[in-house]
C-alpha cells in the first residue's frame, strides 16, 4: 500500500519534526514507505511530515540511475558552501506549481544511518538542494519560505486556483 502526501495547508507542514532518539524497525518502515512515495512521484526527495509523520526521517536520491537512496535520522547542516545554485523545486504536497529556489551549492551534513550509524556525507549539486529541502520540511518550513513575499503569494493564489 503506497503511503499519500498530505495537503498544503495541513499545519504538520508547519511543525517541527520530533528528533529520532532511537532507530526502531518502524522508522525503518517508514523509510521504506519513504521511497516508495519518492519513486511514484518521482522525486529526489521526501521528509516523513510530507506523509504526516512527524520524526526527523528523510530520504534522497538524486543518482540519474536510480537506486542509491541516502537514508537519514535527525539529518543537520554542518557546513554550506558560499557559492549558492539555482534550481526548480516543487513540492508534492502543492502539486502543479513550483519556483526557482537558490540554495548552497554544497552541503556536509551528519545524520544517522540505516545502521543507526552517525555518518558525515558531502552532497552537491542536486543532492544538496535536495538534502536542503527535505531539512527544511523537517524544521516546518517548505520552499516557497526561501521566497520573496511578492512571489510566494503569487505562486500560492496559483496553487488555490490549481486545486
Amino acid at each position: 500500500m503506497t503511503r499519500t502526501v498530505i495537503p498544503w495547508p495541513d499545519k504538520r507542514l508547519r511543525t517541527p519534526a520530533q528528533p529520532v532518539t532511537e532507530l526502531t524497525d518502524a522508522h525503518r518502515i517508514l523509510w521504506e514507505q519513504m521511497i516508495e512515495v519518492m519513486e511514484a512521484m518521482p522525486g529526489v526527495g521526501l521528509a516523513a511530515p510530507q506523509l504526516g509523520e512527524m520524526v526527523r526521517l528523510a530520504v534522497v536520491d538524486a543518482s540519474e540511475e536510480r537506486g542509491r537512496v541516502v537514508r537519514m535520522a535527525n539529518p543537520e547542516v554542518l557546513h554550506a558552501s558560499v557559492q549558492l545554485r539555482e534550481h526548480e523545486e516543487a513540492s508534492p504536497n502543492l502539486p502543479g506549481v513550483s519556483a526557482k529556489v537558490k540554495r548552497p551549492r554544497a552541503v556536509t551534513v551528519r545524520f544517522q544511518n540505516e545502521h543507526g550509524e552517525i555518518e558525515e556525507r558531502d552532497f552537491v549539486s542536486l543532492w544538496a538542494t535536495s538534502v536542503q529541502h527535505q531539512i527544511d520540511h523537517l524544521n516546518g518550513r517548505m520552499y516557497f519560505d526561501r521566497l520573496s513575499k511578492v512571489k510566494r503569494d503569487m505562486l500560492l493564489r496559483r496553487a488555490r486556483k490549481l486545486s
